[in-house]
Formats: C-alpha cells, structure tokens, sequence
C-alpha cells in the first residue's frame, strides 16, 4: 500500500496512492486504504498525485481518496487509462482531473521537477521517477526489474541510467521486495519456455491464473495459446479491462483472438486454454468460483490449473483451501515451485546492484518491502559502497537535504478500511466490535421492569457465537438467572443497573466457556 510524500519549501507531492488487500484480521472487509490524515491537514499545500504505474497497490485507493484531496493526477497513458476507469465507476471523472503525461515525459509542479524514467515491470509503463529540487535530485523508482528482452515497453538502457546517475542524484528510494533473492528476477520472455512445455504437457482443459495486471505475462500466455494450438477464453473482469486498456494503449497488437467461456465449453477439452483471476485465494475471484463450482467455466479430473504467480505472504491459508478444492476434483495443478512458469517483476540483488551502479547517491533510502526487506537493502547497498542510508517506518518524517539523511518526526500513517460503502478506521469502534464479536459471541439480554423496579416476567436471553453447542438451554436458563439476581440486587440508577446485568451474565458466560463475549443490555419500562 504505497503513499509516498514529498515536501520543500513549505509544498508537497504524493507519489502513488495506493490499497491494500484484507486479511482475516478485518472480519467482513475487503479492501485496505491508507489514512491521509497528515497531508490532509496540509491539503492547501498539495500541489497533486504522481503515479508510478497501474497497480492496486500505488493506484487502487484513488476512486476513494482523490476527489477529497483535490489535486490532479499525473500519469503515463497506460496508467491514467486504469485510472479513468476507477474514476468512471465511482461516478467521480468530473471531480478529479487527471494529466496524461507522454512516456519519459516532464513536468513542474511548483518547486518540483518531474521525469519519467520506464523501468521493466510486470505491468506495462512501469516508471521511476527523476524529481527535481532546490536540494538536490531524487531517483524514486517505483516497481521495477532488469528484464534484457521485455515483452511490453521499452525501458531505459544502462547508458541511460549511467546518464542520470552523471548528474548526481541526492538519493535513491528503491523497491525492496526482492532483496533477499540471490539470483536476478529473470525474463519473462524465458517463462514463455517453461509455460510452453507445462501446457503442451497437458493432456485436457487448462486454466491459467495470474494477476489481472501482470499484463506482459496476459501477452505471454496469448503467445503460449498460439504455440499449443489451444484457443484462448479469458474469464475475469479485471483481465477483459486490463486487455482493453492495453490495447488500446498500443499494447497487445498481436493478442489472438479469445473466445466466450459458453464457447470454450463445447470446445474438446485440448483444444482449449483459459486465462483466469484468483491465484491468491480471493474469495470471489474467479479460480475460487470455479473450483467450488459457482462458475460457467467447468474443470474435472486429467485438467491443469497452472499458477503463473508467485503465492503472496499471507495468502497461504485461501491458496490452499483453492487447491484442495481442485485435488478432490482430481485435477492437476503447477506453480512455480514445479515448473518454470513464473519471473517477479522486482529486483534481486545483482539488479540492486547494477542499479547502484548506474546512480551512484550519495543516500539510499529503502521502500517497498517488510521492514526486514528495508533493513537488509540499507545493509546491502551499504556493502556496495553507497555512503549514506535510513530505514524509515510508517509515518517518519526523514530530512534528506541539508546535512541528511535524518529522522525529524513521526506522523500519523494509520488505516482506513472500506466495509460496504463506508470507509472506516481500521482501529476505530465499528471493526474493533465485531473483532470482539467474532473471538468471543454476542449474548443480548432484555429485562421488563416495573415503576418499583421490580423484575416483570423472566429476562430474555438471545445468543450468537457462544460456544454452548448442546447445553444451550441449560446456560440460557443460567444466564436468566443471573439477570434476574441483578435485577433484584441493582441500583435504582437505570445505567448503573444496566451494567450489572451485562456484568453478572458475563461472568456466567465466562464460568460456563472461558470467553468474554458482548453482552449488550435493554431494559423495558412497563
């Protein structure tokens, strides 16, 4: 989830602006949004977003965050045809105005200079970017690899680079993901090899799951569909858009043809192969609906499914309930850890390496990663003789120029949380309670009461998520109890009374199962 700040002489840029994915620890939540509360205090003095290239997690939070920050966009034709569509969605394009900027264009904003330097990625224009100010030149450079035969785009060469690095460059905030790979990422030109051979291999249907986004592997697989003589039937909402942004950005001029899944299915089985979403588990993705059956897209035993991704930290658990789903179909699965059909699009270390190399700053400044991915490619790059480094944190303000780099402050970085069409605090009460309700149940207890105070008829107890099974009746007529004793020992206080009720059921629901579960009160007055 990537927001980056920039700020100097009382202005400030944001680079990317992106979301990140849920995990069971946001019960009923899909989507993860960073809170902008800093710079939205300092809103006047944003002068605009700058996106690195289309991924969710540098532009996914802007059909959620923009229109309130008020500031264009700025981005490559690729990435701003993505963007126009989230825009489009959310009914907001006449809100937010967004700047298409030509490949290896440049632009000012204020005291800011902006270049875009192409860099291979998984997804075409993938960027870094060469900011300019008063103290000194920055070289952000987004995602990126070294790929020597890249499918879509053409990034910058070594000369290039060395060209940049010759005009002294203050600091290099650099991706960290890969850092503790040995070996370079590797072409995705050389998947085509390995995929050709697993799908030819293939005796029924196939289905191949990728990142929608991953756009030079969705012109890989056109190609292997060719190569195996399959035809070629993409199944997913995010692939048919990233297809048509593509396309008609200048992007897949030689894609086949692709065929309805309706089609697909009356098709012999080898004579058909399918691109699919959902390799990372997403519940309603559409792997997950194929493999429980919920799908058009039909798959049965002597079938391939080939995970053309690499499995996300995190993701474990939903990956394999997938895969288990399709072992008892008895349909046969690859990933990468068989066969050879998948590159990252992030640098290993000889990348990082040549990277610093062709720079040459003076500080390095790591993103992009877990902390312990930013720490070793501070202690990386310092082998490698880059003088100056900081390991930052969520919401450190770091001084890079003069006499940097230094940490001044911390600021708030918190999380937003889109739950339906709210956007909450990840911390805030609304997830807080139902965390709580989903550990522990909820008990709801309703008393009648007199003008005397006095108990009417017995209290009723409602129970969800309490772990009685089958003493269910015998720990409901305790609780009743329980209320009723509290009814008759309580304060006359009606607030004070309702917390001894919510006190003394609890601690039968404790003494009969351990937890602590919600026990919400109403009194009636008759």
């Amino acid at each position: 989830m990537n927001v980056n700040l920039y700020g100097t002489q009382g202005k400030w840029v944001m680079v990317d602006l992106g979301l990140t994915f849920a995990d069971s620890s946001y019960p009923g939540v899909d989507l993860v949004l960073p809170d902008l509360a800093f710079i939205e205090k300092h809103a006047k003095d944003l002068l605009g977003v700058v996106l690195t290239h289309g991924h969710e997690d540098h532009i996914g939070a802007i059909p959620y965050l923009a229109a309130d920050l008020g500031v264009p966009l700025y981005a490559t034709r690729f990435t701003a045809g993505l963007i126009r569509g989230k825009l489009e969605e959310e009914g907001i394009t006449d809100k937010v105005k967004l700047h298409i900027i030509p490949n290896e264009g440049s632009f000012q904003l204020g005291p800011f200079g902006f270049r875009y330097v192409p860099l291979a990625h998984s997804i075409p224009e993938g960027n870094a970017l060469l900011i300019e100010t008063p103290y000194g030149k920055i070289f952000h450079t987004g995602d990126w690899k070294i790929d020597e035969t890249p499918l879509l785009g053409v990034p910058s060469t070594a000369e290039e680079l060395s060209a940049i690095g010759d005009e002294g460059i203050l600091a290099l905030v650099c991706d960290s993901t890969n850092v503790f790979n040995e070996q370079a990422s590797g072409s995705e030109a050389d998947v085509r090899i390995g995929l050709d051979k697993v799908i030819a291999a293939a005796k029924g249907r196939v289905l191949v799951t990728t990142f929608a986004s991953n756009a030079a592997r969705v012109q890989t697989l056109g190609e292997v569909a060719r190569d195996t003589n399959r035809q070629l039937c993409v199944a997913g909402r995010s692939l048919d858009r990233i297809i048509k942004v593509a396309k008609a950005s200048g992007y897949l001029p030689d894609f086949p043809p692709t065929i309805s899944v309706e089609n697909a299915m009356k098709l012999p089985p080898r004579d058909v192969m399918i691109i699919a979403t959902g390799g990372q588990g997403e519940a309603r993705a559409a792997l997950s609906r194929i493999a429980f059956d919920s799908h058009p897209v039909k798959l049965s035993a002597g079938d391939t499914v080939v995970f053309s991704s690499k499995q996300i930290p995190g993701n474990e658990i939903p990956i394999a309930r997938i895969q288990n789903a399709l072992a008892a179909k008895k349909i046969d699965m690859v990933t990468e850890k068989q066969a050879f059909v998948h590159v990252s699009g992030h640098p290993g270390r000889p990348e990082l390496a040549a990277m610093y190399r062709w720079i040459r700053p003076e500080i390095i400044l790591p993103v992009h990663g877990e902390l312990r991915h930013m720490a070793e490619q501070a202690r990386f790059a310092t082998a490698q003789g880059i003088g100056k480094s900081i390991v930052q944190t969520n919401g450190t303000v770091v001084r890079l120029a003069p006499n940097g780099p230094e940490a001044i402050g911390k600021e708030r970085a918190g999380r937003l949380v889109l739950d339906g069409d709210v956007i909450l605090p990840a911390d805030g009460a609304t997830i807080n309670e139902r965390r709580r309700t989903s550990l522990h149940g909820i008990i709801s207890v309703t008393v009648a009461i007199d003008a005397g105070r006095r108990l009417r008829g017995e209290p009723a107890i409602t129970l969800q998520g309490v772990p009685v099974e089958e003493d269910r009746a015998d720990f409901i007529d305790d609780a009743r109890d329980a209320a009723s004793e509290a009814v008759r020992d309580g304060s006359k206080d009606e607030a004070k009374l309702r917390e001894a009720i919510r006190l003394a059921v609890r601690r039968r629901a404790s003494a009969w199962t351990g937890k602590k579960p919600i026990v919400d009160v109403s009194i009636i007055n008759v």
